[in-house]
């Protein structure tokens, strides 16, 4: 998955803490660079717990968990309403990376 502010890939992280942070946006799960992070209030369009206030949001199973106080809440009510707006960049899907690598190793288009 992208950096969801410039598209940066995560490459294979050394042993130990990961620099990249997680975030919900727009009730979709989204990663954040190190780069990205340096940047002024870099939380300030990420979706907030309605509870706590809190960004340090995880999306699993359709849910969104708020890590700091723990309130759950279920796909059909969101913590926002607005989606990935058009300033995200979006990268090509990692499906497609591989099957153009496949494409460009292989010489020919990939088996579908």
């Amino acid at each position: 998955m992208p950096c969801y502010r410039c598209g940066a890939r995560q490459v294979d992280p050394a042993r130990g803490h990961s620099p990249w942070r997680r975030g919900v946006k727009g009730d979709e799960q989204v990663l954040v660079c190190p780069g990205c992070q340096a940047s002024a209030d870099w939380t300030a369009d990420l979706d907030k717990c309605r509870q706590c206030g809190s960004v340090h949001l995880v999306r699993r199973l359709g849910e969104v968990e708020c890590r700091d106080c723990r309130m759950t809440v279920a796909p059909d009510t969101s913590l926002a309403a607005e989606s990935v707006g058009p300033s995200a960049v979006r990268a090509p899907g990692l499906s497609e990376e591989v099957a153009l690598a496949l494409e460009r190793v292989l010489g020919r288009g990939a088996a579908r």
